[in-house]
């Protein structure tokens, strides 16, 4: 006769295969949710790339382009961008900008977006005053959302790393994973 084959405990951690482990944050950084991918985690990998990249482009839609830029030049610090970058190469066209602006001082392929504001001069207005009062409170929502993806991905790009966290099983659970739960006297 033979024997069921027993029941696996609920809360015994599940192995991954984290495959190489430095490569998968690499590509979880360059593009959300790619490092999961890579570990064969795919529904996680996509559930985290829906999300963080549709987060990060609902706000630079918001700010219509221009809450994401790389400027740190004596006028005018852009520390937002530090969390931004977290989201990888969507954010890169911000630092292509800047290389731009300071080579050229145009835009790469005329375009406007992630483009860094003029900084105040005497001849000139301030451009990025004037982004702020046409856009309103959407300039800050939409900075907000881009530095808010920019750091979910930061914890997306620390799992894909280090894998899954798993709890520590309670005493109970380590004498007997098989006994029915019984009340414990306070």
């Amino acid at each position: 006769m033979e024997s069921s084959p027993p029941v696996s405990d609920r809360h015994a951690p599940v192995e991954v295969d984290l495959k190489n482990r430095h490569l998968a944050a690499l590509l979880a950084w360059l593009w959300p949710g790619a490092g999961h991918i890579y570990q064969r985690r795919v529904g996680k990998g996509i559930l985290f790339m829906a999300c963080i990249v549709s987060t990060y482009f609902f706000g630079l839609a918001l700010g219509e382009g221009r809450v994401v830029y790389a400027s740190y030049d004596a006028g005018h610090k852009r520390y937002p961008f530090l969390c931004q970058i977290g989201v990888g190469i969507p954010s890169l066209g911000a630092v292509a900008q800047a290389v731009a602006k300071k080579q050229w001082h145009a835009p790469l392929f005329g375009l406007s977006w992630m483009y860094p504001p003029d900084t105040i001069s005497e001849e000139k207005a301030d451009e990025l005053s004037s982004w702020q009062e046409e856009l309103h409170a959407f300039f800050e929502m939409g900075t907000l959302y881009t530095m808010i993806a920019g750091l979910l991905n930061m914890l997306v790009i620390y799992d894909a790393w280090a894998g899954p966290a798993f709890p520590e099983p309670t005493l109970r659970q380590k004498e007997s994973p098989d006994a029915p739960e019984q009340a414990v006297p306070v």
